[in-house]
């Protein structure tokens, strides 16, 4: 059985992007008025944008961007003994993985919050300018 979806929109709302803005900016701008708890990091794991659920998760009190993502702002914490994650596990987590991989990234990270650890669902995909990986976009769900 054939399955047809339609999509009607107004074309004057469609906003065209500008050739000028890179990818990492338009994806900057769209988490930082997205719902969803979600961050942008740059190539050096750079923190560019996030959103507010997401500080309202973390319990962050200052501005994440520009800030390091570990040990910036993510307090990643091992599974096991509840201490600060091995530097070798640092860059399997998601937003990283994304990063050096340059393919989408799942895992569940534990994170030192305001409130106490918490765990957390993170999915990241790669950002590209020109076939080269520019940042990652990281989306959190609380487990």
């Amino acid at each position: 059985m054939a399955h047809v979806e339609l999509s009607i929109s107004d074309p004057h709302l469609a906003r065209s992007p500008d050739p000028t803005e890179s990818s990492l900016d338009r994806w900057a701008a769209t988490v930082a008025d997205a719902a969803e708890p979600s961050l942008v990091i740059d190539d050096k794991a750079v923190i560019v944008a996030v959103s507010a659920s997401f500080e309202d998760l973390l319990g962050l009190t200052e501005s994440a961007i520009d800030r390091p993502l570990v040990d910036g702002v993510l307090q990643l914490l091992d599974f096991g003994d509840g201490g600060a994650l091995d530097a070798s596990e640092i860059n399997k987590t998601p937003p990283l993985l994304a990063l050096s991989s340059g393919r989408l990234a799942r895992g569940l990270v534990r994170v030192r919050c305001a409130t106490g650890p918490r765990t957390f669902d993170a999915i990241a995909t790669p950002l590209l300018q020109d076939g080269q990986v520019v940042g990652s976009l990281t989306f959190f769900s609380t487990v």
